[in-house]
C-alpha cells in the first residue's frame, strides 16, 4: 500500500501529513483523517493504510505542525495509565494552542489540498476523527457542507458544551451523514441525549451509539484503552458509511 509524507500549505506555515492511498492507478475518493490528542504516529498511519486498502486516499495531517513535525513530543511505544499524566502534561499546551479559529483555518487548507491531489476523484469527501479529532471532524463538516458527505467520530472530545459554538449547535449546518461511536465515559447520559436530539431536530442522517465495555481511546492499539472488538465495530460502522456516501465518486 503506497504511503508518503507531504507538506500542506496553510495560512500559518506548512503542515506535515501522512498519506496512504491504494496502489491502483485510478483516482479515489478522499478522506481527511483527524488524529487524536496524542498525535500522528505508527498506529494512526496503520489505520490510514487499512482504510486505503478499501479504496480511499487518506490524508492524516499533523495538527500540531506549528510546533514542529510529528511526533512533536517524544512518545512512548505504549501508553499506560501510569505514564499518561506525564505525556499529557507535555501535550496540553499543544492541545490548548489548537484553537477553534486555527482548526477551521487549517480545515480549509486540508480540504483544498486533499481535493487538488491528482489521485483524488472529484466529488465529496469524508472526514473522520478520533478524540479531539472527532470534534474537529464535526466542525469541518459543518463549515464545508458542500464538500463533506460523511463524518465519523470515535471516542470524541466534548461534543456538547455550553459554548455558543458547541459542536452539537452546529449540526443544522451539516449535509453529511454521520456516525458517532462513543466510549462509555465520553458523555453523560444527559449530554448524549442532547446530542441526539440536536441531530434529530436538524434532520441529519446519523447513527450514534455507546460501544459497550469501552473507555476513551478504545481504537488505539498503542494504549491500554484499546479494545479489539470495539475497533472492529468501528470499521463495521465506518466502511459502510463511506461506501454509501462516496461509493460513486
Amino acid at each position: 500500500m503506497p504511503a508518503k509524507t507531504l507538506r500542506i500549505p496553510t495560512t500559518d506555515g506548512q503542515a506535515d501529513a501522512f498519506v496512504a492511498l491504494p496502489d491502483r492507478g485510478e483516482r479515489h475518493p478522499g478522506v481527511l483523517l483527524y488524529m487524536d490528542a496524542i498525535g500522528v504516529r505508527p498506529v494512526l498511519e496503520q489505520m490510514a493504510r487499512e482504510l486505503a486498502e478499501h479504496g480511499y486516499y487518506v490524508l492524516v495531517p499533523n495538527l500540531y505542525y506549528r510546533h514542529g513535525p510529528a511526533p512533536v513530543i517524544e512518545l512512548p511505544a505504549y501508553l499506560t495509565k501510569e505514564i499518561r499524566p506525564a505525556v499529557f502534561a507535555q501535550l496540553m499546551p499543544l492541545i490548548e494552542a489548537h484553537t477553534t479559529e486555527r482548526a477551521l483555518r487549517d480545515a480549509d487548507a486540508y480540504l483544498r489540498f486533499l481535493t487538488a491531489q491528482p489521485e483524488v476523484s472529484t466529488g465529496p469527501v469524508a472526514v473522520i476523527g478520533y478524540c479531539m479529532g472527532a470534534v474537529l471532524a464535526m466542525r469541518t463538516a459543518a463549515a464545508h457542507p458542500d464538500q463533506v458527505a460523511a463524518v465519523a467520530g470515535f471516542h470524541p472530545g466534548p461534543l456538547v458544551t455550553d459554548a455558543p459554538d458547541s459542536p452539537h449547535r452546529l449540526v443544522p449546518k451539516l449535509s453529511a451523514q454521520v456516525h458517532l461511536g462513543l466510549a462509555e465515559n465520553d458523555l453523560s447520559p444527559e449530554a448524549f441525549s442532547e446530542l441526539n436530539q440536536a441531530l434529530d431536530t436538524a434532520g441529519v442522517g446519523y447513527t450514534s451509539e455507546i460501544y459497550p465495555g469501552t473507555v476513551h481511546g478504545f481504537t488505539m492499539s498503542d494504549t491500554d484503552a484499546f479494545n479489539a472488538s470495539a475497533l472492529q465495530r468501528h470499521w463495521d460502522r465506518m466502511l459502510p458509511l463511506l461506501d454509501r456516501t462516496l461509493g460513486d465518486c
